[in-house]
């Protein structure tokens, strides 16, 4: 640290220790400043230059130096000086002081801070440059965060001083008229029935109005400046409440919330009704993942004392069986249903005109434009295919396209390359191994589902080799070759080449949201991979909301329908009420053999956080009803505060793990610790167990060892 840092802190130091050494907090009283207020209007009176100099002078120290009692100084300005002098000098007072405040941050902290939180740092930067001026006029303008946190704060941005100074001169002034005018009533009180003078209680009714109103002045302002360009267009009168685009899990739960409250509401999907989860993913995985255990079992009767068999089973019955189970649900997301239920559904492709107008290009090819209050995007995502030169040409399949490619096939493929070890490269490696494919895993990575923790990671890789998976980590994907027929994936691993041949390839690399082809580009709505939200889903447009994959930070069936209740509740009733969406508690499994399920902070993301956490596990090995099931593997890891039973974060591995982590998931959303866990009454045996078992470990863990050798000595003493 450089000697003019040094020294700046010195004589900050020395100014933040003068004034506890001195008690100066002791005339930033509302009692002192009422008892000195004639003695301070008489000095004033007879030497007015000077007294608004030094209180000018005393202002802008205590605001450069963060002093409490800010509010005080105010009200003592608008009781010695009246409200147009007062308010004058507060204002400029305030302002030069916030600036030193800003620029003595800048000066002492920032190089400091970008060097550990560069990355962080450079975001909020970019945020600052958009939209940074009108951001800090809101914040000058609602008094809600203190403004010495607001001067330190964006002294580590990069936002120009003479910016910071001017926006904090308008943003204060309205806040600086509120409490000068309140000083002036102050100043008149000269008995407890003063205090009832409607003046007053004026003064102090518009302090507690003042944010509200403030609030809804930013509001309306910036609503004014988003939609201008589409002033000329919006609708006098409305065709529709809300219009959803896209019948996944997002759309369909938006569309029957809004069904059921009785609004007008319309919902437009091109394809098939369900989204990705009916007819991709979720329900034919798990149907596959079914048969494939199923196999599994049969190759390994011993296990349960029976004769282990080679399954015979025609690869066509199975896809087939897949397709039947589709089917048996679609009734469930089926346009019948929604329409009786009050929903208008539209198949087709809806692109927004404008924040009010959807055009729906309708599958029968005729057009059909309608307007609306609020627009819900669940357009959800699709799999991302990775740029591999030679993979068009040799052909591929997805997650998407694998069903109807595969359900042609009267055998299963041969040798099969899976291009990702994420979650749902995993499962399906794993299901056709079992089937009976030579599987390979190809991951870019250093290890298989990366988001889990190293051991977990371990054992799913362990887990699929055991199953006959080549799995390849450290391996990244270069090219596909097509010579004569033979088609093979090279990959590059340790610096050299390798060429994996295959039958078929399935990419499954992840999933990108949907962001073209319905009118984000035209309106100017910001997407970064997913469509940009603000905590309530909405986009840049306040009355256009986003659910689901397209506006992630998950990419999952539940919480696309968590976030469509917020989406469609602040679309419909936002005027009233608008609800933040709420990520505290969000669960996922990975559907492999054994399962793997988590919810809040796992060991990796505690340790990149800084979280400090104490772990209990219990292996299911020890579980009665595993070991009955012969499904005696896996553990219960909970993450806990340190020395408390409140749970930051559970990973269960093992058979039914998604089943037994509801438990966690509910105490973590209603604040109840192991302790509540280990009280309640589990049926015997079963696999639920293990949460009591996990609890009873970290009670073991924490049992008051002095308070027990003394109630031992009690029963020495008992038995004489």
């Amino acid at each position: 640290m450089s000697f003019r840092k040094i020294f700046l802190l010195a004589v900050v130091a020395l100014g933040i220790a003068a004034f506890f050494v001195f008690d100066l907090g002791r005339f930033l009283s509302l009692e002192y400043l009422k008892q000195s207020q004639a003695s301070f209007e008489a000095l004033y009176a007879s030497q007015p230059l000077k007294v608004s100099l030094v209180y000018f002078a005393i202002y802008v120290a205590a605001t450069a130096l963060s002093f409490p009692g800010a509010a005080i100084i105010t009200l003592a300005g608008g009781a010695i000086f009246g409200l147009w002098w007062g308010t004058l000098l507060v204002s400029f007072a305030s302002s030069l002081g916030a600036t030193l405040a800003f620029l003595t941050s800048r000066f002492v902290l920032r190089d400091s801070i970008e060097a550990k939180f560069g990355n962080r740092l450079a975001e909020i930067n970019r945020g600052i440059e958009k939209d940074g001026a009108f951001y800090l006029f809101t914040l000058r303008l609602i008094p809600v965060v203190p403004f010495f946190v607001i001067n330190l704060v964006m002294g580590l941005t990069k936002m120009k001083a003479l910016t910071f100074y001017a926006v904090s001169q308008i943003g204060m002034l309205a806040g600086t008229l509120v409490y000068v005018n309140a000083g002036t009533q102050l100043a008149q009180i000269d008995s407890l029935q003063g205090i009832l003078s409607p003046a007053l209680l004026g003064s102090f009714v518009l302090l507690g109005v003042f944010p509200l109103i403030a609030k809804w002045i930013v509001s309306l302002m910036q609503k004014r400046k988003v939609y201008a360009r589409w002033a000329s267009v919006k609708p006098q009168r409305f065709d529709r409440n809300l219009i959803v685009i896209g019948a996944g899990a997002g759309g369909l739960v938006s569309a029957y919330i809004a069904a059921v409250v009785k609004a007008k509401v319309t919902l437009v999907e091109a394809h098939k009704m369900g989204g990705d989860c009916l007819n991709y993913g979720c329900v034919p995985s798990k149907a596959l993942i079914k048969s494939a255990k199923l196999a599994h079992q049969m190759r390994h009767g011993e296990t349960y004392g029976l004769h282990s068999t080679t399954p015979t089973f025609s690869f066509k019955a199975v896809m087939r069986r897949i397709q039947d189970i589709v089917r048996a649900i679609e009734p469930h997301d089926s346009v019948e249903r929604y329409t009786g239920l009050g929903v208008e559904v539209l198949q087709g492709y809806a692109k927004l005109v404008n924040p009010w107008t959807v055009e729906i290009a309708l599958n029968d090819g005729s057009t059909q434009t309608l307007t609306t209050r609020s627009v819900v995007i669940a357009a959800g995502a699709r799999p991302f295919v990775p740029p591999l030169p030679g993979l068009e040409d040799s052909g591929y399949v997805t997650s998407d396209t694998m069903w109807d490619k595969f359900g042609e096939l009267d055998e299963v493929p041969k040798r099969l390359v899976v291009l990702g070890g994420g979650p749902i490269g995993c499962e399906l490696a794993q299901s056709f191994a079992r089937l009976g494919s030579q599987v390979t895993q190809v991951e870019m990575g250093p290890r298989v589902m990366a988001r889990e923790d190293e051991e977990v990671s371990e054992l799913a890789r362990q887990t699929l080799m055991k199953d006959g998976v080549d799995v390849r980590t450290g391996h990244k994907a270069l090219r596909v070759e097509n010579t004569g027929g033979m088609k093979a994936l090279v990959v590059e691993h340790a610096g050299t080449e390798e060429r994996i041949e295959f039958d078929e390839l399935l990419c499954a690399v992840g999933r990108s949201a949907r962001l073209t082809g319905y009118g984000l580009e035209e309106l100017g709505i910001p997407t970064n991979k997913t469509v940009e939200t603000n905590e309530y889903l909405q986009t840049l447009y306040p009355n256009i909301y986003a659910a689901g994959d397209v506006a992630g930070p998950y990419q999952f069936t539940h919480v696309a329908s968590h976030q469509a209740w917020y989406a469609a509740v602040n679309a419909l009733f936002g005027d009233f009420k608008m609800f933040k969406a709420d990520y505290r508690v969000i669960p996922w499994a990975t559907f492999i053999d054994p399962e793997v399920a988590r919810v809040g902070l796992n060991e990796q993301e505690a340790k990149e956080k800084g979280i400090a956490v104490e772990v209990t596990k219990y292996g299911i090995d020890d579980l009665d009803r595993a070991i009955a099931d012969s499904e005696a593997h896996g553990f219960v890891k909970v993450l806990t505060v340190p020395g408390k039973d409140t749970i930051l974060g559970v990973t269960i591995v093992g058979t039914h793990a998604g089943d037994l982590l509801a438990e966690y998931v509910l105490a973590m959303k209603h604040g109840l610790g192991l302790n509540k866990i280990l009280g309640t009454i589990h049926t015997y045996p079963t696999l639920a167990e293990a949460n009591k078992y996990a609890a009873g470990e970290w009670k073991r863990a924490h049992a008051p060892q002095q308070l027990l050798a003394w109630v031992g000595r009690f029963h020495d003493w008992r038995r004489g």
